[in-house]
């Protein structure tokens, strides 16, 4: 069983908390215990509070999940040093360029960040086990007939959670889409304002300026 946070504060209230609080120290404490055991390294992020936290909140204050999403994390560093160890822009400005990711100017209905990715499943998988963030919800669309018998068959296995997480649009997915994301999808995903390319766009120029920031946490693994 995932050990939580004992006392009163459950996970959700934890969360709901400002960093500050005294109530979420115990869990940086422990979470901070294993990672130093288990010998993580402390460049590019030493192991403040601000960092740790981004792992707690994500996974909503359960330790197990939490220290698991941080190892995932550096696996994820030292197993792709292609694409952690050298964040700069101008290394990744094809891709940028290339139009496979952009992020929605609105925000969904429950108050999440949107984010369109034209090679789903890979990023998918390594958004949700490998960084500090809560996925609320993935969306398929275009999938293959053979991705619905695959999903089928590993479906059992999850959560209800999870399951209701997973949503499959298949090729008429627009009418799908509008009733998760009114009024903030762009042309090509049944919206009526702008297109991928604009959003596309907006984020590439955004990392751009963003140079500095990313240079400060790009590391060169031997």
């Amino acid at each position: 069983m995932a050990e939580m946070l004992s006392g009163l504060v459950a996970g959700p209230q934890l969360n709901a908390l400002p960093d500050h609080s005294p109530l979420v120290q115990p869990g940086l404490a422990e979470l901070r215990r294993r990672a130093e055991e288990a010998g993580v390294p402390q460049t590019p992020h030493p192991l403040t509070d601000a960092f740790l936290l981004r792992f707690l909140r994500a996974r909503d204050f359960d330790l197990d999940l939490a220290w698991r999403l941080l190892n995932n994390y550096y696996k994820w560093r030292a197993e792709c040093p292609e694409l952690s160890a050298d964040l700069h822009p101008k290394s990744i400005i094809g891709l940028l360029k290339a139009g496979y990711h952009g992020v929605l100017r609105s925000r969904d209905p429950t108050g999440s960040r949107v984010l369109i990715y034209r090679i789903a499943k890979k990023i998918a998988a390594v958004l949700t086990d490998s960084f500090p963030l809560k996925v609320r919800g993935i969306h398929f669309i275009n999938e293959p007939v053979i991705f619905h018998a695959v999903f089928s068959m590993i479906k059992p296995f999850l959560t209800e959670k999870i399951k209701g997480r997973i949503h499959l649009h298949g090729n008429n997915y627009k009418s799908n889409l509008l009733q998760h994301f009114p009024d903030i999808l762009p042309l090509e995903y049944g919206g009526d304002e702008f297109s991928m390319e604009d959003i596309c766009q907006e984020w590439t120029n955004f990392i751009m300026k963003s140079e500095d920031y990313l240079s400060s946490i790009s590391e060169a693994i031997q």
